[in-house]
């Protein structure tokens, strides 16, 4: 049987799960203390720490190349989401059963980060010249509004030109696209009555509906994706009414639209305006507020991506597989950082399942966190190192 808690990267793995960095909760403070120590006491790199909120910052280490032209960047978050309830293993220990160490934040995505570190520190060690800039930057805030990623772009780390990879839990594929997202809050306000008189009244909870039965109609008419599929939507909460005997004058819906090309989130805030047009119509005397809270777009592959060639030529060097390539369901780093910068070479390869996120009993597969540290190692050899580099 595999000795699994002799391994660098699960032992890493499982001293990172150990420290609670939930989002909301104890956030990243202890966490962000943890990987600025392991790095400085481990590489030689240049270790900052970059203020995103009040007491949460991102971590960056950068190792100097010869050119500025390029650089090769992994980035990683640091929160998790909430603890939460429903374990039957401790969720914050880290416990090693069958070749799976388990915990909150296990898979998304500390397992993930240690691969990172040690690739990163792996290559440090071999104290060869870099082509160009070597970082690692563990952030802040993607399990929120990933304001971490958005500092990272607006402090300078990356741009257009820069190779960046996340390691988030990608099923044992590479994962080169990204759904975009658009995020609103519906308030539809109508007039309370007596629920034997509805005609005095106005039932906002009758418009939400209507407008609810539009959106979902008018998405199922555009065309789906030929990799990524449809668009969706999630009402993730409705609230309103007050007993069953009074017409409701309030109700409060959120809605989550996931987006694939060629909608644009513009396009999408357009179908929703013309829905709730048409639901009011249909309650005369029924209004609504409608308020975009997030906006991110759709990445598409780029199949001519320099990053994607030597990412699958790393995997199959490593682990003799040719894995799927495919898109990332959710949102990343990685996909902030290419909407916000145009940058043609960002993805997701990494230990773990995202089915296994957020949820209780989350666990990675130790031999894939291995595998990915091996993964990440090779790759920035092949990009940085003498005559292999891009």
């Amino acid at each position: 049987m595999t000795d699994y808690e002799t391994r660098e990267e699960v032992l890493l793995t499982r001293q990172m799960v150990r420290i609670e960095s939930s989002n909301p909760g104890a956030y990243e403070g202890a966490m962000a203390d943890f990987v600025c120590a392991w790095l400085r006491d481990n590489t030689p790199a240049e270790v900052l720490r970059e203020p995103v909120h009040p007491g949460r910052d991102n971590v960056v280490a950068r190792l100097r190349g010869a050119s500025q032209d390029h650089d090769l960047t992994y980035i990683c978050h640091m929160d998790t989401m909430p603890v939460g309830e429903g374990w039957d293993y401790p969720p914050l220990e880290g416990e090693i059963i069958d070749g799976k160490l388990y915990g909150r934040g296990s898979c998304d995505m500390k397992a993930g980060l240690a691969a990172a570190m040690i690739a990163f520190r792996n290559l440090a060690r071999r104290g060869q010249p870099l082509a160009y800039d070597f970082q690692l930057i563990a952030t802040v805030n993607e399990e929120d509004a990933m304001t971490g990623a958005e500092q990272a772009v607006r402090d300078g780390y990356v741009n257009a030109n820069s190779y960046v990879l996340d390691a988030e839990p990608t099923d044992s594929r590479i994962q080169v696209a990204h759904k975009g997202k658009t995020w609103f809050v519906l308030r539809t306000q109508g007039k309370t009555g007596h629920a034997s008189m509805p005609e005095k009244g106005c039932d906002a909870i009758a418009s939400m509906a209507e407008i609810i039965t539009r959106i979902r109609q008018k998405l199922a008419q555009l065309p789906p994706h030929p990799e990524m599929g449809p668009c969706t939507a999630t009402f993730g909460t409705i609230q309103g009414g007050w007993n069953a005997y009074i017409v409701p004058d309030a109700c409060t819906a959120t809605l989550d639209i996931r987006l694939t090309p060629p909608v644009t989130n513009e396009q999408s805030v357009a179908l929703v305006r013309e829905a709730v047009a048409e639901g009011l119509a249909a309650v005369p005397g029924a209004s609504c507020d409608l308020t975009v809270t997030a906006s991110r777009p759709a990445i598409e592959k780029d199949a001519d991506s320099l990053l994607l060639a030597r990412l699958r030529a790393a995997v199959a060097e490593v682990t003799g597989e040719e894995l799927l390539v495919d898109f990332f369901p959710g949102y990343t780093d990685t996909a902030v950082i290419a909407a916000m910068t145009g940058c043609r070479n960002c993805m997701s390869f990494g230990p773990g399942s995202l089915e296994q996120a957020h949820r209780p009993n989350e666990f990675v597969p130790c031999e894939e966190i291995t595998r990915s540290a091996v993964v990440m190692t090779r790759l920035a050899e092949d990009m940085l190192l003498g005559d292999r580099q891009a």
